[in-house]
């Protein structure tokens, strides 16, 4: 447990910003998962309009410091190549 006053709002403050930080990171994980079950099914319209929708919400996620933007840039990375792979095949 914490010694000093510092120590114990430093936990508050945490809290506050765990708080604040999980809803967009859930949002960002569910947008995430629907584009790629979309490229598994092989529907590609659906999947590029669900993978612009992911990359906008990983934007922002990162924007507010959520994620680190390297993160969100690996996470668009990974999702563009699966969809160009599926527009490819």
């Amino acid at each position: 447990m914490a010694n000093t006053k510092s120590a114990l709002k430093m936990i508050r403050v945490a809290e506050r910003r765990r708080a604040r930080n999980k809803p967009v990171r859930s949002a960002v994980k569910t947008y995430i998962s629907k584009a790629e079950q979309l490229i598994a099914r092989s529907n590609v319209e659906g999947a590029a309009s669900a993978v612009v929708q992911a990359i906008r919400e990983l934007d922002m996620a990162a924007t507010k410091g959520v994620i680190h933007k390297n993160n969100a840039a690996r996470r668009k990375s990974r999702l563009m190549r699966k969809l160009n792979l599926l527009k490819m095949a």
